[in-house]
This record gives C-alpha cells, sequence and structure tokens, in this order.
C-alpha cells in the first residue's frame, strides 16, 4: 500500500479558511512543498525543522489515527500541507474517505493536479500572490483548473497588500465563473504576538474596505484567517 509522508493529525477543530469556513473538520498535514512563500505559516513542512517528526502512513492507518484522536466527533477531514497535491499516494486515502462517508477538504496552490482531486468534496486552489515571492505558472494553473470537477471548487487569494490585491483582480477575471475568495493575511507569525486579535482585526477591516471600494470586485467573499483570530498562531487547533 502507499504511504503518504504525514506531519500532525488533529481535531476536532475548525477550518479557519476558504468557502468551508467555520466547518468542523479534522485535519491531516502531509509534509513537503513545491513553494517556498516568504510568509508560509506552515514552514516546518518543507524547512526540515520538522522532519524527525514525519511518519509514513497507510491510509488505514491515517483513518485510524483520525478516529483515535477523534472519536465519533467528526465527519469531514481536512487534508492541508505544505502541498499534499504533490503526493500521488492520497489515492488510496480518499478512497477510504469515500467508503467511510467521509467528507474531504483539500487546500493546494495549483502548480499539480492528482486524479484523486476530482473526488474531493471541497477543493479549494489557491494561487500565490507577489508577496509570497513565487509566481505562479498561470499556463498550469490553467491545466490544473481545467482537469478538476467544477462543482468542488473555489478559489482564494491571500492578501497582504497593493499588489497582491492587484493580482487577486486578475486571477478573479481569469476564472469569473468559479466561486471566489479574498482572505487577509496574517504576517504577524511570532509564538506570542501583543494585541494579534485587534492587529488581524484591523488588517482585515482595510481589506473590506478596498473590495468595497472597487468595481472589480463585486462577486467576491472577504474572509479573515478565522482560526488566528481565535487561537493566533497556535499548532494543532
Amino acid at each position: 500500500m502507499a504511504k503518504v509522508p504525514v506531519l500532525e493529525i488533529f481535531g476536532p477543530t475548525i477550518q479557519g479558511e476558504g468557502r468551508v469556513i467555520g466547518r468542523k473538520t479534522m485535519f491531516v498535514r502531509t509534509a513537503g512543498c513545491d513553494y517556498r512563500c516568504s510568509w508560509c505559516d506552515s514552514a516546518f513542512t518543507w524547512d526540515g525543522s520538522a522532519k524527525d517528526d514525519i511518519q509514513l502512513m497507510t491510509a488505514e492507518e491515517i483513518y485510524d489515527q483520525l478516529v483515535k484522536v477523534g472519536g465519533d466527533r467528526f465527519n469531514h477531514v481536512t487534508i492541508s500541507g505544505g502541498n499534499p497535491a504533490l503526493i500521488k499516494g492520497i489515492q488510496e486515502l480518499v478512497d477510504l474517505f469515500d467508503a467511510k462517508g467521509i467528507v474531504s477538504a483539500l487546500e493546494t496552490q495549483g502548480s499539480k493536479f492528482q486524479p484523486w482531486m476530482t473526488q474531493i468534496d471541497d477543493l479549494t486552489i489557491s494561487p500565490k500572490p507577489p508577496s509570497s515571492s513565487m509566481i505562479p505558472d498561470l499556463a498550469k494553473l490553467d491545466d490544473v483548473i481545467s482537469q478538476c470537477v467544477k462543482s468542488s471548487l473555489n478559489l482564494k487569494v491571500v492578501i497582504f497588500d497593493d499588489n497582491d490585491f492587484e493580482f487577486a483582480k486578475m486571477i478573479h477575471h481569469r476564472y469569473p465563473d468559479i466561486p471566489f475568495y479574498l482572505q487577509v493575511g496574517n504576517p504577524y507569525l511570532a509564538d506570542n504576538v501583543e494585541n494579534h486579535t485587534a492587529k488581524l482585526l484591523h488588517r482585515y477591516e482595510q481589506l473590506v474596505d478596498m473590495v468595497i471600494d472597487s468595481n472589480e470586485m463585486n462577486d467576491v467573499y472577504v474572509l479573515p484567517q478565522l482560526h488566528t483570530l481565535l487561537w493566533s498562531n497556535m499548532k494543532g487547533v
């Protein structure tokens, strides 16, 4: 059986991002990413700092651990990273979720397609804006999106500054028929940030004002990063 590099399994908690924000969910966080975003809040998935925590797990082992941690208190699982779309072996996990009646979610930057992504119920593609220091391959993004199931798909762009907002406009108008979400970025990644919630809410209000003032963003949703409002930068929630 295929094995998946897993860094952590936790929950139940709530999804803090994207279309299913507020949804009760478990998390399976995988290791490895093909991007190196400057503001990544999960850099431990790719920078080697947590390499000793990686466990190679089969689909059955992952499911058993989900039940051990979450009991019967979940029916939704978010596959997170890093970039889980790099991992072909997740196919067996998604098949098992289907068999068990588990609703699945995934977030990826749209740099890689896997056939199992068509089975994901809540699929968020999040192209990375200029502030990330990454340059998305738009032709590849087009190809990935063309292979996804549109009813499960939504797009999300994280906004840190005006250049990110302009990038988001471009992405939104490139794919006008796909539900589109803007999310305020969190630049405060230290373990203990004074007045963190107030700072994030101020940035959220600024992003809301930008959208309100734009005649090109009439059909978008503006989100906070909900888990950071509740728990700051704490891991495992």
